[in-house]
């Protein structure tokens, strides 16, 4: 379970990073943030049981 949810953290921070390197402009990459943390924490979540 613990090993799950860390690799799920360490999977949304790489993702986090390769979204930085990208191309593009910055209302798009904020976008792109929000959307892999919403889904990062919701899988966290459900690691956690709460789901």
């Amino acid at each position: 379970m613990l090993v799950g949810a860390l690799v799920t953290f360490l999977v949304v921070i790489l993702v986090l990073y390769l979204i930085n390197m990208l191309p593009m402009d910055g209302r798009a990459k904020q976008i792109a943030r929000v959307i892999v943390i919403i889904i990062g924490v919701v899988s966290l979540l459900k690691y956690l049981t709460v789901f």
